[in-house]
């Protein structure tokens, strides 16, 4: 069984907050998550709630900055944030640029080389994380949600619809749902998955949406203030999808909100409760 090794360990409503480092085979190096245990967990196992956090953020952004944790103290849910990247590869240039490579794996498993041989990031959250997660931690391994903020929103929503017997529920905080149409997608696919366009199809949530879909109504909250809403973001884009093939959509418009955790601790409260209710049902 890969051994975990506890970074720090914090008590917090109830439950404990823990950081944790383990050697991934996936990712064919260390990588990084952070679990909140609630205090039902002491008794019983409990549902998990998966966050994937965006650009530059690291398994602590989630932890610090949301104020998750009262509220799955509440219902009794695990949360887990993992890192947003492998890191320390030795890939050159890996650390050049802020929206690509370290920080930035967009959840793919990359096919294009030098990266193919670490950025597997998308196998990494769907087996690898779980497996781990479920062999170390008191959980109800058939109850697993999942959700994200920008690049991780992307990735909550790719991963939701492709393996929709694997997650209950979804929601993402202003998600990139159209990366083959915007420049940070462009960018990190043309490098993690080649000049075929054809691959990038398999992780852009508005075309899965329409080839696939998902059971259940997506939760998408999203700032009108954020600076990344007309070039990055395009939720439009992906509402005009889910209005095509009749998927469920609650897209709610947040007047004045920008792209930061200012704005995810103030909704993060309805997004759990979202989750909450799925995995009760389930």
């Amino acid at each position: 069984m890969t051994k975990l090794k506890l970074i720090s360990e914090y008590k917090c409503f109830g439950g404990k907050v823990g950081f944790y480092s383990h050697f991934s085979s996936t990712c064919n190096g260390e990588m990084r998550f952070s679990i909140y245990q609630p205090p039902q967990a002491t008794q019983q196992p409990v549902p998990i709630l998966y966050f994937l956090s965006g650009l530059t953020c690291t398994e602590e952004n989630f932890m610090v900055k949301a104020g998750a944790q009262r509220y799955a103290a509440e219902y009794g849910l695990m949360l887990v944030a993992p890192d947003t990247s492998p890191r320390n590869t030795g890939i050159p240039g890996e650390d050049d640029e802020w929206d690509f490579g370290t920080g930035a794996g967009f959840y793919v498993d990359a096919t294009a080389q030098p990266w193919q041989a670490h950025y597997q990031m998308y196998s990494y959250i769907v087996q690898e994380l779980p497996a781990l997660i479920t062999a170390n931690f008191p959980t109800q391994t058939e109850k697993q949600s999942i959700f994200g903020h920008s690049m991780g929103g992307h990735g909550a929503l790719v991963c939701a619809m492709k393996n929709p017997t694997l997650y209950k529920s979804v929601s993402a905080f202003a998600p990139i749902v159209a990366p083959m149409r915007c420049p940070w997608g462009q960018k990190a696919f043309s490098r993690y998955l080649g000049n075929n366009q054809e691959s990038w199809r398999a992780y852009d949530a508005t075309e899965l949406v329409k080839q696939v879909g998902y059971h259940s109504s997506i939760l998408i909250d999203q700032g009108t203030a954020d600076k990344f809403l007309a070039e990055q973001l395009l939720p439009e884009v992906f509402e005009q999808a889910c209005t095509e093939v009749k998927q469920p959509l609650n897209l709610r418009y947040q007047e004045g909100y920008d792209h930061s955790y200012y704005f995810i601790a103030s909704f993060i409260a309805d997004h759990i409760r979202h989750h909450a209710i799925a995995l009760q049902h389930s």
